[in-house]
């Protein structure tokens, strides 16, 4: 695994619909809408948040542990608006294998923005990146999350039961998808 390419400066990542950067301050209030619905937490281990300024005190958090090199936070953007996050973390280096979750605006749920969101990260990580193993952790009701892992390439590996505690959820089940390297390559 490069953590350097990974954690030197936040990479910029581009196709042609959508483009993965950093989240500044100047949109608070797409990031405030994104984390003040309930619905886009329904199936996430985040409580969603309420009040505009802790949201605002969350893009310092994006930064420090950017700069701790334990996780990246993308905005998900769409003709220069801030539509969702996408970030990897758990970094494991022993394994060379890294964690990545998701989440949009509910108006743009449906329309491939998540299902390109994570092709544009797969390839950072693999090609770029020197990852090996990607891996994400779903609740069992999340479908339309699975479809987007499963257009990306990634398997079902199975159930993880009664195996985490996830802030507002309590004790989860969840499934575990995972896309290897010389999966992605083929």
């Amino acid at each position: 695994m490069n953590m350097n390419v990974i954690f030197n400066e936040l990479p910029v990542l581009k196709s042609e619909k959508i483009v993965l950067s950093k989240i500044e301050v100047d949109h608070i209030e797409a990031l405030f809408a994104i984390y003040d619905n309930e619905a886009v937490f329904k199936y996430c281990g985040i409580i969603p948040k309420h009040n505009k300024a802790t949201v605002k005190k969350m893009i310092e958090h994006f930064e420090r542990d950017f700069g701790k090199k334990t996780r990246v936070k993308w905005g998900i953007f769409t003709n220069d608006e801030l539509v969702g996050i996408i970030e990897a973390f758990d970094f494991n280096q022993k394994v060379n294998m890294v964690t990545i979750g998701y989440y949009l605006a509910e108006e743009y749920w449906g329309c491939g923005i998540a299902t390109e969101a994570v092709s544009v990260l797969l390839a950072f990580l693999f090609n770029e990146g020197k990852v090996n193993r990607i891996q994400a952790e779903v609740m069992l009701q999340n479908e339309l999350s699975k479809k987007v892992l499963q257009k990306n390439g990634f398997l079902k590996e199975g159930t993880l039961r009664q195996a985490t505690i996830w802030s507002g959820k309590g004790i989860v089940d969840l499934e575990i998808y995972s896309i290897l390297k010389e999966e992605y390559l083929k």
